[in-house]
């Protein structure tokens, strides 16, 4: 269990890392949005790099912060009745709706992405804008990041879930 737990707060860890590092990308994406506006309509100046850069971040803020708002409860969740059971009930909910839902679910979006992104990064994928990023394969790649980060801390709510269930007073401090 001591190792379980160790693993839990290693995994944890990196999560957390990774979504304060992305947290910054809604900034930049804040600031980078001005200055295409401003330099469009201010100064009539356009760029397909900026605004492909904008899309960027907002692709990696929310693909690779999808494993740190599920660490922290932000993910969508229809509480209506959750809310009210205990917390063994909702450890119950969450293993459940883990092995149900979420797993099958990225382990799918990976398997039906791996050809998609493959094919782009054989090709180099590029833009089709004149001017663009020519780092499309790397855009797609997040399809395949983000059922994996996933997967990754899906197992450590499982696993957190798990130690609970097995011990509920012990836990219940953690």
């Amino acid at each position: 269990m001591l190792q379980l737990r160790a693993l839990i707060g290693v995994i944890d860890s990196f999560t957390d890392t990774t979504g304060r590092y992305l947290a910054w990308l809604a900034l930049g994406m804040a600031l980078l949005t001005a200055l295409v506006v401003l330099l469009r309509y201010g100064f009539n100046i356009g760029s397909i790099a900026a605004q492909e850069a904008v899309t960027y971040m907002h692709g990696s803020l929310f693909m690779l912060g999808a494993a740190y708002a599920l660490k922290h409860g932000d993910h969508v969740r229809v509480d209506i009745f959750y809310r009210r059971f205990s917390p063994v009930t909702q450890a119950w909910v969450n293993s459940i709706g883990t092995l149900v839902f979420l797993l099958p679910v990225c382990v799918f979006i990976l398997g039906m992405s791996w050809d998609y992104v493959a094919e782009s990064w054989a090709i180099r994928e590029t833009s089709p804008e004149p001017g663009g990023i020519p780092a499309v394969f790397l855009l797609k790649t997040l399809l395949l990041l983000l059922p994996l980060l996933l997967i990754l801390q899906g197992i450590t709510e499982l696993l957190r879930n798990t130690l609970f269930l097995m011990d509920p007073e012990s836990e219940r401090q953690k």
